[in-house]
């Protein structure tokens, strides 16, 4: 049984992609096609606020691309050597906190410790982070997309709690997207479902897949990574089958499992 993902492949020198990994262990056969392009912006005024920890309670990052920004900054070779030998072990007494494994994981590759990780998504992350910090104490830096929700920094701010927002990359659609979907369409027929693992993946791909599905799309099971998602395909008019518990790949392997029902699989 066949199963659409409309996200990046994770990077190939990191070892096979989780996803597809999960999804083999209930027989189900995934693809993944991506379905975004990043423009990294202000890269100099990151490293620039990421210089002065003492100006800042900690760290917020609700997206695995914001963590590209900074590991982008690294690669140089002055920036890396101020990083390692100063500024990771300033930053390592204040809290980073994050959403979801894949933004954690790339916490730790530089060097720190993620918190938060369980919540799941950013009304959950935002009350976390309220548990844990003092109203009017100084801001938490979040870098993020020009496309961020405003739920965090909403309920934030009703809490009296600083942030301090950075835009750091711009979401565009891949290039190769209309291609992309067409070639698997033809090749590999109608999937059994198609999972979604952002708003803006539901923006860019929606059209494209309602007309290659055709009066076909009704038998197709639609699936979201998290409540943000789902909320943006039932905005679309698509029925939602299965929202991942937690935006991991074990759960969504699980609620896929479940949705698809174990005569198909």
């Amino acid at each position: 049984m066949k199963v659409l993902l409309l996200k990046d492949p994770k990077d190939k020198d990191s070892g096979p992609d989780p996803y597809i990994k999960e999804l083999s262990l209930y027989g189900l056969e995934a693809t993944l096609i991506p379905v975004l392009s990043f423009e990294f912006i202000s890269l100099e005024s990151l490293f620039e606020k990421l210089s002065h920890p003492e100006c800042y309670e900690g760290l917020v990052f609700t997206s695995p691309r914001a963590l590209e920004a900074i590991k982008i900054c690294l690669k140089e070779s002055s920036k890396s050597e101020v990083w390692s030998k100063s500024l990771k072990q300033r930053w390592s007494t204040k809290p980073a906190y994050v959403v979801g494994k894949a933004t954690a994981s790339l916490v730790e590759e530089i060097g720190l410790t993620p918190q938060g990780e369980r919540s799941g998504n950013a009304e959950k992350l935002a009350e976390f982070i309220c548990s844990r910090e003092k109203p009017n104490s100084s801001s938490l830096l979040f870098p993020c997309g020009a496309l961020k929700r405003e739920v965090l920094p909403t309920t934030l701010k009703e809490k009296g709690i600083a942030l301090e927002s950075l835009t750091v990359y711009q979401t565009t659609q891949h290039s190769h997207l209309q291609e992309s979907l067409s070639s698997y369409f033809s090749q590999q027929g109608i999937p059994a479902s198609i999972v979604f693992f952002s708003p803006s993946g539901v923006k860019f791909c929606l059209q494209h897949i309602q007309k290659l599905c055709g009066d076909f799309i009704n038998h197709v099971k639609f699936a979201a990574i998290g409540p943000t998602t789902a909320e943006a395909l039932r905005a679309a008019g698509l029925r939602v089958s299965c929202t991942a518990e937690t935006p991991a790949a074990a759960a969504l392997a699980a609620g896929l499992h479940a949705a698809l029902g174990p005569r198909d699989c």
